[in-house]
């Protein structure tokens, strides 16, 4: 399946019938009043968050989604029947926003979650709305109100714990391959990931988190070198990053602290917010280094790129040092995670939202 992470839709609710103008025609009843109805309520359109989707392909080829006009008011006190509603499938993580203004209107975050993207529109009022005791013979309806009709931009951005960010050919989707269930294409040449893959990595019974592995990042892709640059958004939304570097290059000559400092640059480049994100450095590939030099060139590597944060020794495709990384991970994820969800504390001695200060 094609990985799409943008799409532009254009959405329509649908319009409310108009009300009716109608009088009683029965035997033997000379004033027989209005029984003209109402109109029916127009169709809205509703967005849901389906888990089983992970791209936005559908909607570039069906980019116009209307909803049921409500049908109009009868005779006989008859009502018009609503408009039949709409629901459109996104991925969990759909941002959608205005196409015109550029704000962002809803967020898609939780699997089955439900919003009304556009409202469908009241149905007209009939003749019999306002009979009273001084109008016995009303003549008067109005139109159905017209429904929300909006353009907007679906943007997705995976939900994953962990993103892995770093060169091409860095060992990103043979680590998400070795400790997740995803497979995603490898082979010896640059750029083979061509779209985001996501895993569940299975650390023990009920725990497990969620890891995607991106194209590879190249010096100047903040300004659209490559094609990490198309998938950075993707990170934002993270709790970790795992930065790879290849510490068996094929080509001798390549300095990898460079390569790894020209990451960090594009991170700071593209978001402030995604470079402060908690980073951990993941040497890959020391099973191409011999067993006496790795300790030399492991810290001449973390010294000259001045890092001091977690380093973890590993290679993906031994799996060697794999079982460390990712209990480490999860021990990290599930700290997160209780500060995130963690009560706030309330002093009793100061009302709520009163400073004590």
């Amino acid at each position: 399946m094609k990985f799409v992470d943008e799409a532009y839709i254009d959405v329509s609710a649908g319009d409310g019938g108009a009300g009716c103008v109608s009088f009683r025609h029965e035997k033997y009843k000379e004033f027989g009043g209005p029984n003209g109805g109402d109109g029916g309520r127009g169709g809205h359109v509703f967005a849901v968050a389906d888990e089983n989707l992970n791209t936005l392909v559908d909607f570039r080829f069906s980019r116009r989604h209307d909803a049921q006009r409500g049908q109009h008011g009868m005779g006989s006190d008859m009502f018009g029947a609503a408009g039949d509603d709409i629901t459109l499938k996104m991925p969990v993580g759909t941002i959608i926003t205005d196409a015109e203004t550029g704000d962002v209107l809803f967020e898609l975050l939780k699997p089955g979650e439900v919003i009304t993207i556009a409202k469908g529109g009241d149905g007209g009022f009939g003749n019999l709305r306002y009979k009273s005791a001084i109008n016995r013979a009303p003549r008067q309806k109005t139109p159905g109100w017209p429904g929300e009709k909006r353009n907007l931009k679906l943007e997705l951005k995976v939900l994953a714990d962990v993103g892995l960010l770093g060169m091409p050919n860095a060992g990103k989707s043979t680590l998400i391959t070795a400790i997740s269930n995803a497979r995603p294409r490898i082979a010896d040449y640059p750029f083979t990931t061509l779209h985001p893959n996501l895993g569940v990595v299975r650390v023990g019974p009920e725990q497990s988190f969620v890891v995607a592995d991106l194209p590879g990042l190249i010096e100047g892709a903040s300004e659209g070198a490559g094609l990490g640059h198309l998938f950075l958004r993707h990170l934002q939304r993270t709790r970790l990053l795992l930065h790879m570097v290849d510490m068996a290059p094929f080509d001798d000559a390549i300095d990898t602290v460079a390569q790894a400092k020209a990451i960090v640059n594009e991170l700071k480049k593209y978001d402030k917010k995604l470079y402060d994100k908690p980073r951990w450095l993941v040497l890959n590939k020391l099973d191409m280094v011999p067993k006496e030099e790795r300790a030399a060139l492991v810290k001449d590597f973390v010294k000259r790129f001045k890092y001091k944060g977690p380093v973890f020794e590993i290679s993906a495709l031994t799996r060697e040092g794999c079982e460390p990384l990712i209990k480490a991970v999860y021990q990290h994820i599930s700290a997160q995670q209780k500060i995130e969800t963690a009560p706030e504390v309330i002093d009793p001695r100061f009302p709520a939202g009163v400073d004590p200060i």
